[in-house]
């Protein structure tokens, strides 16, 4: 949608602010949650006009006309609408305009999305869709450009990659805010002139590179990562990971998403250890459609980090200005002043931060959790819904692990997915024979991952623990971080089968299979990632599939986030990608079977 610059609208501004013009909109009798100041101040009037402040202050009745809105806030609390820094719309299942629509009512107003996932399915057409898209909402969706499709060259292949040249272009769109997260640390480390020059185009345009350093090695790698560029990072686990960043001039990002629990380990680096906070930011990074429904999004995030201990003062800072300050965006977002865009949240109390009213670009969108206005009719065309290209169907027999001639048993690699963090541990487990087939045994249950990109009919077997499936039974997702090819996950060769071939049928999404029967499925058609269809619809099919996955005998939390990582090649410490088993500690290719053997 089209809206005036400051600029544009200063004259406006400036007549309404001096009792000239009549404001558009004045909120009377407000609590002004001042991020700038760090301070609640009382009985405060704020008339908009264009879309953005105009006047802040103890009475706007200079600035009400005839056609002028009032909103009585009755002291309530006014504060910027929230901003999440980092984040994936992809990982929703929702196409921008439905995860808009999912998180206004819950305060959120800006968004810097990378949207890598739609890059390595659908390329450099993909994120000018996104980015097509995201300037169509009311609300504030800014792109980054991918970085890395493939985000682990040489260790996947994906549906399609990007080119410094691509990135070079897309800087020159109207919309891009920075380079999405630099996920080829190593690359970086390592002066990989393809990763510089995507860094220097992006420093030449004037923006933000984003971070992404999946390691606890504080040494040499991390200051060399640092001095590559990257201004922030999200994949800090702990307080020493938090306060490494900022010693070095980054921002330290520090997500709560539907599967990662990182802030309560963190945020000690504020609330303990004193340091500034204003290079602290909260996000998401990702969150499934189940999560934006019943439980929030950015304000989820604040009562969270209010909860472990934060002021909520500077939680809020770290969810409004401190974002919009990155991104050199403090003098449009982030705060509720002058010229800004009029985003803003009217809630009764700050700490718990239930959010009544949401006013975007001065034009309320959401009331009492509901959206207040209509939008949307954004069309992806037919070639993004024809995706999951597989050469045939496949049979149990794709999924049969060959044992060593004449062993009764074998130690095998194994990926240990551990719970509400992204990383996975290397493991080993000593599995049982069959027919000379080797048999998932125990809490291990197959994986495999399943070429959906070029039709080769490639499927890379492996093992994995920790879902807990205690029944024949298999789920499979073409959601597969992040070169999206299809994961399998199971106990019966039989289902992991049937549930590739459903979704080969579906064109893309999740289900899972137990007894040769199908007991729910999410229909992901746009690049086998995501839904146009509302995302309550979307999260109800999701809840199916966490019950279906259940019933199967997981129970680990967000288990679906868990399997849609496990062929993420740039987290440690053991993935699965087409090529096969890949080392993260030491990004190359292993065997299924480690020493002596392999």
């Amino acid at each position: 949608m089209s809206f005036s610059s400051w600029p544009e609208s200063a004259a406006r501004l400036i007549a309404v602010a001096a009792g000239r013009a009549p404001a558009d909109m004045v909120i009377r009798g407000a609590t002004w949650a001042n991020v700038q100041s760090r301070e609640l101040i009382p009985h405060t009037d704020i008339a908009i006009a264009a879309g953005r402040f105009a006047y802040c202050g103890p009475d706007a009745s200079h600035c009400i006309g005839e056609g002028t809105e009032v909103i009585e806030a009755g002291g309530r609390i006014a504060l910027p609408g929230l901003c999440d820094a980092h984040m994936h719309i992809e990982s929703g299942m929702l196409t921008v305009t439905q995860f808009a629509r999912a998180v206004v009512p819950h305060g959120t107003t800006s968004m810097f999305v990378d949207p890598h996932e739609v890059a390595n399915v659908l390329g450099l057409e993909g994120v000018r869709l996104m980015h097509d898209e995201a300037l169509e909402q009311p609300v504030n969706v800014f792109v980054q450009m991918p970085s890395c499709a493939p985000s682990a060259p040489g260790l996947e292949t994906t549906g399609r990659e990007i080119t410094p040249e691509d990135v070079a272009e897309a800087m020159t769109w109207p919309n891009i805010v920075g380079l999405g997260e630099m996920m080829n640390f190593p690359g970086v480390i390592n002066a990989d002139p393809k990763m510089l020059a995507e860094i220097a185009a992006t420093q030449a345009a004037g923006k933000t590179v984003g971070g992404h350093y999946a390691s606890p090695d504080l040494g040499p790698a991390f200051h060399a990562y640092a001095a590559g560029g990257p201004a922030d990072d999200h994949e800090g686990t702990r307080e020493e990971d938090a306060i490494a960043r900022v010693r070095l001039g980054m921002r330290a990002m520090l997500r709560l998403g539907s599967a990662w629990y990182d802030v309560e380990r963190q945020i000690t680096a504020v609330t303990e250890r004193g340091l500034d906070p204003r290079n602290f930011i909260l996000c998401t990074d990702d969150c499934h459609s189940g999560t934006l429904v019943n439980d929030g999004h950015m304000n989820r995030v604040f009562r969270h980090a209010v909860a472990c201990g934060a002021d909520p003062m500077v939680a809020l800072q770290m969810c409004t200005i401190n974002t919009a300050t990155h991104f050199g965006m403090e003098r449009e977002i982030g705060s509720i002043a002058p010229g800004r865009r009029a985003d803003l949240i009217l809630t009764s109390d700050l700490a718990t931060l239930p959010v009544e009213t949401v006013i975007a670009r001065g034009r309320v969108v959401a009331q009492d959790g509901a959206i207040a206005s209509d939008w949307g009719g954004f069309r992806w065309p037919a070639e993004s819904r024809s995706t999951v290209n597989m050469k045939r169907d496949l049979t149990a027999d794709d999924f049969a692990i060959p044992a060593p001639e004449g062993a009764a048993e074998v130690t095998a690699r194994v990926i240990g997915v551990v719970e509400n963090q992204a990383p996975t541990q290397a493991l080993t487990a000593t599995l049982p024979v069959e027919g000379g087939l080797m048999k998932a045994d125990g809490a291990v249950c197959q994986i495999a991952l399943v070429e959906r990109h070029r039709a080769t009919g490639g499927v890379t077997n492996a093992f994995v623990t920790g879902f807990g499936y205690d029944v024949p039974c298999a789920m499979a997702s073409t959601v597969a971080h992040d070169s999206h090819h299809m994961i399998v996950v199971g106990t019966s060769r039989a289902d992991m089968a049937a549930a590739a071939n459903h979704l080969r049928r579906l064109g893309g999404g999740i289900t899972v299979w137990r007894g040769g029967a199908e007991l729910a499925s999410v229909a992901l058609p746009i690049a086998g990632l995501m839904s146009d269809a509302p995302a309550a619809e979307v999260a109800a099919a999701a809840e199916a599939m966490g019950a279906a996955m259940r019933a199967c005998g997981c129970s680990l939390n967000n288990a679906y986030m868990q399997h849609s990582l496990l062929a993420l090649v740039v987290i440690p410490e053991l993935r699965i990608s087409d090529l096969g088993l890949i080392d993260v500690t030491r990004f190359e290719k292993v065997g299924l079977f480690p020493e002596p053997q392999e």
